[in-house]
């Protein structure tokens, strides 16, 4: 089950590649309206009056210019519907009766969007009659040979419009390409086109480029050119893409070296810091990670990162370091670490002064939400349950149009009278959520668990299938409908189909090895339960999977090692319901 109460102490790092050229994709903007072209509508009340009426109106008979403002006008509301044809076809009707080259250019770009090559080649026309400037109708024709499917005419235009060496036309020339029809063609062209002995001395664009060709899917193309910019410029820019190409390739060693090489030339660098740290810390040199971060400016991600690597490594004298350097940074960085520190006194379970700090948290701020979830947990656990529900009750109230953090909300709500035992109480507050966000899978799954704890098996078994019919691939439910099954020593067969299918999904996972495990003892193969249980124990010291592994063990024989199992369930949770229960039924 999902909790509110392991949080802390639990940070995810997500490294992921550069949105590609995004620096490039708009290629179509809403043109500015000609103030006074046209006179308002009346409002007559209808729904239909209300649609846009600029987006029918009439061409008035009058002077050229008149007619063209109407049909620009007509144009922008097209564009705002949706309705690029009609834009493409006002425009280029405008573009004919206007002298204004920057209509005809207009309609050249949305005749291109609109993939019309005939219209394209009209307006093409249009914009060179009307005085259009010979180096940028190159990169025009470029587009259209290559809506045409022509690469050489494309290879050929493009040619002239780079010949200048400026990087705003390198970058047109992408945003070209980016827009093409024919990806295929697109990377090609890029291909024979962007070599680094053609390319401006400027890394934004060799860096960018190889984007482009990543996106375009030219995989070995956006690398050599991006170890081209590394050998070329070493910048920041450069290292950290061409890392990320050796991480999305698999070469993490490649992308480790680059990272070492990027800190160590650009030492304050926080990006390469952080990416560095990240790889090291994925083969556990968590220490490692750690000093590479402490090395150089702090922001909040790093700190965050600091601190995921000490909890990560167990390392409780680095969370105490932490904790008394980020309270002696100066005070805006505390301000923007206030959850921070909040997280890092209750690792360090310093309850009273974790409600403090993630008191200071600003509601409206990032974490505003989980700060007060945080409080909430923290003021049942210090011996103050009424606030802990009237601050969970809040949440409820102030985030009603937040489903995923409503949904928290009821599950806070449910979670403090469960911790109690209060079983009753924690399902009503899942059947108000239930209210609130109708037949959410969560919270059946939630309210399922809850049924199942306060021995109610049937409603339990109800709700796990009740999400299987509203998720039919979620592993979760499938995996507590067979331990249900197997807990209560019913429909066996059924628990095995269901527990084979999660196990197949998920086999590493220790919850469903212990389902898996249960199952195996309750239909009397104790060997196979052993070896389950012990592999389910050996990944997460989990109070009910130590239960479960101690009682196989006492059935086997081996008397003594149950004692011991039941002894670290006993450490790990005193009052374990599972643990009172084994032990009133084998007297070990």
């Amino acid at each position: 089950m999902r909790s509110v109460w392991t949080q802390p102490g639990k940070f995810k790092q997500r490294r992921s590649l550069p949105h590609h050229f995004s620096a490039f994709a708009g290629l179509l903007a809403v043109c500015v309206l000609v103030a006074g072209c046209a006179q308002q509508p009346v409002r007559d009340g209808s729904h239909a009056a209300l649609q846009q009426p600029l987006a029918r109106l009439d061409v008035p008979t009058g002077s050229a210019s008149s007619k063209a403002a109407a049909l620009l006008i007509a144009a922008s509301f097209a564009l705002q519907d949706g309705d690029t044809a009609k834009a493409a076809a006002n425009y280029a009707e405008a573009a004919r009766i206007s002298p204004d080259p920057a209509i005809a250019r207009r309609a050249l770009q949305l005749a291109l969007a609109t993939r019309d090559a005939e219209q394209a080649a009209a307006m093409l026309a249009r914009w060179q009659a009307l005085g259009a400037d010979p180096h940028e109708l190159a990169g025009a024709r470029g587009q259209l040979a290559m809506l045409r499917g022509d690469r050489a005419e494309a290879e050929r235009q493009f040619g002239i419009l780079l010949a200048s060496g400026k990087s705003a036309d390198w970058k047109t020339f992408a945003a070209d390409l980016l827009s093409a029809r024919d990806g295929a063609l697109a990377g090609r062209i890029l291909e024979a086109m962007a070599t680094p002995a053609r390319l401006p001395a400027d890394e934004s664009v060799w860096v960018a480029l190889s984007q482009l060709g990543e996106h375009l899917g030219r995989h070995a193309f956006a690398r050599k050119l991006a170890d081209a910019a590394v050998a070329r410029f070493d910048g920041v820019a450069s290292i950290g893409w061409a890392a990320s190409l050796r991480l999305a390739s698999g070469d993490r060693p490649g992308a480790e070296a680059l990272y070492a090489k990027g800190v160590q030339a650009h030492p304050r660098n926080t990006d390469l810091r952080l990416g560095y740290a990240s790889l090291l810390g994925d083969q556990g040199k968590n220490l490692q990670a750690m000093q590479v971060l402490a090395a150089g400016p702090q922001t909040p991600a790093t700190w965050s990162a600091r601190v995921a690597f000490a909890a990560r490594a167990k390392d409780n004298a680095a969370l105490q370091r932490l904790y008394a350097e980020l309270q002696r940074a100066p005070a805006t960085q505390r301000v923007d670490n206030e959850f921070l520190l909040g997280q890092l006194a209750e690792l360090l379970k310093h309850d009273q002064q974790a409600l403090a700090w993630y008191g200071k948290v600003d509601p409206d701020s990032q974490h505003g939400f989980d700060a007060q979830v945080r409080s909430a947990v923290l003021l049942d656990k210090t011996g103050q349950p009424a606030q802990a529900h009237t601050l969970a009750e809040q949440l409820q109230q102030d985030y009603a149009d937040d489903p995923d953090s409503l949904r928290t909300a009821y599950e806070l709500g449910a979670q403090l009278y469960a911790q109690h035992g209060e079983h009753a109480k924690a399902i009503a507050v899942y059947d108000r959520g239930l209210t609130a966000l109708p037949d959410d899978p969560a919270l059946i799954y939630d309210r399922g668990i809850e049924q199942a704890n306060a021995g109610d098996t049937d409603a339990a078994l109800a709700d796990f299938r009740r999400v299987l019919v509203l998720s039919p691939d979620n592993v979760e439910a499938m995996n507590a409908l067979g331990f249900t099954l197997a807990d209560a020593d019913r429909d066996l067969p059924e628990a095995t189909e269901l527990l084979r299918k999660a196990l197949a999904a998920q086999p590493e996972a220790a919850a469903i090895m212990d389902s898996w495990g249960w199952l195996q003892y309750r239909l009397g193969n104790l060997d196979q339960a052993e070896t389950y249980l012990q592999r389910a124990w050996g990944k997460q010291q989990d109070p009910d999977i130590g239960v479960h592994l101690g009682e196989v063990l006492w059935k086997l024989g081996q008397h003594q090692h149950a004692r011991e199992v039941f002894a670290k369930v006993r450490k790990l949770d005193p009052r374990n319901p599972a643990l009172r229960s084994a032990e009133r039924k084998l007297r070990p």
